[in-house]
């Protein structure tokens, strides 16, 4: 139902690590109107690093929280610079590493930008395992291990983003669409089964 893919646009693994970034609290669809212009003008970690935030402010206004993102961006440009010569690494370690970064958007990159297994984590995520019973935790780390140590690790990516376009789509946080959802004939939070009858022993 679902491709393994991210909706944020990019052309590299340096656009996909700002426009995930940019995407806290906003849509992708926002993300990918303001980013356009953004690497236009700024094209490597280069020309970000030494952006002046005000026009970078500018030109993110739309994602909201702009004027932290706008840090964010810049902070994480620089750190690229510093450390890894203007180019996105390809660990987990060092992606961490940035400002901005942490477990979630560094799996993104690493699944998205650099085809190396990595299972993110973000709130649609968390929901979907829990509604599912993939899981009890409410940790991100938790969960990460757990859904990893049950699933082939070529699949980490895959099914991240996919449970993620699911969330967004149906299982969505208040009134989950459980009519219309795939996964309802087995979905123990699914509305749409019937429930048994009377009281029953817990085996």
């Amino acid at each position: 139902m679902y491709p393994a893919v991210t909706e944020l646009a990019h052309h590299d693994p340096f656009q996909l690590l700002i426009a995930t970034i940019l995407s806290a609290q906003t849509t992708d669809k926002m993300v990918n109107l303001v980013t356009p212009e953004l690497f236009r003008r700024y094209p490597t970690a280069a020309d970000l690093a030494a952006a002046d935030p005000a026009a970078v402010e500018t030109l993110i206004k739309p994602t909201g929280f702009f004027r932290a993102k706008t840090r964010s961006i810049i902070a994480a440009s620089r750190k690229l610079v510093e450390l890894f010569g203007g180019q996105v690494p390809n660990t987990l370690d060092d992606l961490v590493k940035l400002p901005g970064i942490g477990r979630k958007t560094a799996n993104v990159i690493l699944g998205v930008g650099f085809q190396v297994p990595g299972f993110a984590v973000d709130t649609h995520v968390k929901r979907l395992t829990n509604r599912l019973k993939v899981t009890s935790s409410r940790d991100p780390v938790k969960i990460e291990r757990q859904v990893c140590s049950i699933v082939p690790k070529e699949e980490w990516t895959g099914l991240s983003l996919r449970l993620i376009l699911h969330g967004r789509r149906i299982c969505i946080a208040r009134r989950p669409r459980c009519e219309e959802c795939i996964l309802n004939d087995f979905c123990p939070s699914s509305t749409t089964r019937p429930r048994p009858k009377g009281r029953t022993k817990t085996a």
